[in-house]
């Protein structure tokens, strides 16, 4: 499970980079002011995601229903350090079985992030949702996957193969990665969520 301390840190280093590039503009655009608030958001985040996601463990599973998408996933960021916990075929397989093993890595703090994929994600979501540290959001586009991690400070992504394109998964798991937990009356209610 990453800490808030990890995260707070990490949004110092994006603050950092915001200024440095801010900076970058100003003296390339210099006739023209070019304060940090209005740096592009396309170009902010991009240099977030290239930051945040280096360096990061994520824990990744799915059933059959989800194994071609797991397959793509894994080759679509080369600065992510991935741990595959199956399936390893397309062969029918029970989600239960690699969503517990992604949640107990990202539960002991061996992966700071978990992915599932199933058909529906319903059942790897349910699945991992049985674990006492986990928070598992079923978010089948990026707008789904923004208040999963800024208000309920979700750690492991589940996503419906069958219900979303490669494109719209890609998007959501860049998405999921770089929104970072708000605190505040947000926490409180995280707090509250474990029985």
């Amino acid at each position: 499970m990453v800490s808030l301390s990890n995260h707070s840190s990490r949004a110092k280093v994006f603050d950092k980079l915001r200024l440095t590039v801010a900076a970058y503009f100003s003296v390339q655009y210099s006739n023209t002011s070019f304060p940090t608030k209005y740096l592009p958001s396309a170009t902010y985040l991009n240099f977030k995601f290239e930051l945040m996601k280096n360096g990061l463990k994520i824990a990744i599973g799915a059933d059959h229903a989800g194994f071609d998408y797991k397959q793509a996933i894994l080759g679509m960021f080369d600065n992510i350090t991935f741990k595959d916990y199956g399936t390893y075929s397309a062969e029918s397989a029970d989600y239960p079985d690699f969503a517990h093993l992604v949640a107990t890595a990202v539960e002991s703090g061996e992966a700071d992030f978990g992915i599932l994929l199933c058909g529906s994600a319903n059942g790897v979501a349910m699945t991992a949702n049985k674990h006492q540290g986990i928070r598992a959001a079923l978010c089948w586009k990026q707008d789904v996957a923004v208040p999963a991690r800024t208000h309920n400070n979700a750690n492991v992504l589940c996503l419906p193969a069958r219900h979303m394109s490669l494109e719209e998964a890609k998007k959501t798991i860049e998405t999921f990665l770089t929104e970072e937990f708000e605190g505040g009356r947000h926490a409180r209610r995280v707090d509250k969520i474990s029985c």
